[in-house]
């Protein structure tokens, strides 16, 4: 049988559940307050209180802001909105850790901190979250932080390469806490049933030997039927939860509404502080932000000067949705050979050459200038510190209008990632 690990380990892609039925109230006492974020409450335009649904439930959430002097239970973590500006601002250029091997793990992301990273992408389906977690142990060491949680915290010394957009005040002392990472993490489609997406969530976090995440995304729209997993064991013994069985183990009666009413619960509980999705198209954001409660604060895509997704980016601007892009330098080391090279382009190329600089730099610099964030993935610390150059305002490029226009002219719409290819005619209802 075909599986999308059987071709590259880029193939290697989940299927978050698709739709989740209409939420029922999430009650948000006064507890962790949130300082200078808003949450949108949404409510049924006909229920007698937020959050009720209407009897036929067909009616259409409305939305409310909830502005920076309201709370939110916060438990290990506080809860917060994520913005353009806010991920711009301290987490512009994020780590990716697909196809890092195992083997890898501990020492790409020991060498990802100390030139400065703080933003750390992570997800069960790249089966190497607990070699992760075994690096952020080393990193990190345990110390109580609040009556609610204990937090993880550090000592060891960092170089200073270090990003002064995304470093605290633990930073100037060469030494970080838990809290002043970023790390992300996603839920894989055997999952998306209400009553197994806590359960994936505490089965990463054991694995990533951590109390709690920053962003907790959806990896993808559609649910797969549910993997048993052991809970006492940290890793996977196989990749049965990235099986879809050429599409035929998709669970179509499974909606994104009951999935999300199940992440916004995991806010509420303090275990995530926010929550977000990847891989949805405008059409399933419209969807799922009809209904929500806490709105997606990202929506991971895939997105380089070959796929640069302006009306999805557009969308999520009016939305409030920060658009984060994965494979921003197309993929070059996963790709299939008859596939292009987006790095080897000759408008890249000649843009990077006249700023003394790489394809890659020009990529990353162009994605950021555009409003987003990027997930880019290396184990050497030379390319990291390369990657994150593009973060510092001292350091990084900047491109003309010019430049920017050549750029926009390189769109052809191309995915090195496509559903149809893992999952046939099911896989096509994501991006058609």
């Amino acid at each position: 049988m075909f599986r999308p690990s059987m071709l590259i380990p880029v193939r290697r892609r989940l299927w978050s559940k698709a739709a989740l039925v209409a939420s029922t109230c999430l009650i948000l006492p006064s507890r962790s307050h949130i300082p200078g974020s808003t949450l949108r409450w949404c409510a049924a335009a006909s229920g007698s209180h937020h959050g009720d649904e209407p009897s036929d439930g067909s009616a259409e959430g409305t939305c409310t802001t909830l502005e920076s002097n309201q709370y939110i239970a916060g438990g290990a973590a506080t809860a917060s909105n994520c913005n353009s500006d806010s991920m711009l601002q301290h987490y512009p250029v994020g780590l990716g850790t697909y196809g890092l091997p195992p083997d890898q793990a501990v020492g790409a992301i020991q060498s990802a901190i100390s030139v400065g990273y703080r933003r750390i992408d992570c997800a069960p389906v790249y089966f190497n979250e607990d070699k992760i977690g075994d690096a952020f142990q080393q990193i990190l060491t345990s110390s109580a932080s609040s009556p609610h949680a204990t937090s993880m915290s550090t000592s060891i010394s960092t170089t200073a390469h270090a990003n002064t957009n995304s470093n605290t005040k633990k930073d100037s002392e060469n030494s970080i806490d838990r809290e002043d990472l970023y790390v992300v993490s996603k839920l894989a489609s055997p999952f998306h049933r209400k009553e197994h997406v806590e359960l994936a969530l505490r089965k990463t976090l054991n694995d990533l030997r951590l109390e709690y995440l920053d962003l907790f995304l959806i990896h993808w729209p559609p649910a797969f039927e549910y993997v048993d997993i052991d809970l006492t064991q940290r890793g996977y013994a196989n990749e049965d939860i990235d099986d879809s069985d050429d599409g035929r183990k998709i669970d179509a009666t499974v909606s994104i509404h009951e999935t999300w009413h199940a992440m916004e619960q995991l806010v509420h509980r303090g275990l995530v502080k926010q929550i977000g999705v990847s891989n949805f198209s405008v059409s399933l954001l419209h969807e799922l932000m009809t209904r929500c409660i806490i709105p997606p604060a990202v929506n991971q895509v895939e997105a380089h000067p070959y796929l640069q997704q302006t009306k999805l980016l557009r969308y999520c601007q009016k939305r409030g949705v920060h658009f984060q892009a994965y494979s921003p330098l197309g993929t070059p080391g996963f790709k299939e050979s008859e596939e292009p090279m987006v790095l080897h382009d000759p408008v890249l190329r000649s843009i990077a050459a006249s700023h003394n600089a790489s394809a890659a730099v020009v990529c990353l610099a162009w994605a950021i200038q555009r409003g987003t964030s990027v997930v880019v993935k290396s184990a050497s610390a030379q390319r990291q510190a390369e990657n994150l150059s593009v973060a510092n305002a001292d350091t990084s490029i900047r491109l003309t209008d010019a430049e920017i226009g050549r750029i926009s002219k390189l769109d052809r719409g191309y995915r090195f990632f496509r559903p149809e290819d893992w999952w046939g005619e099911l896989g096509m209802a994501v991006f058609d």
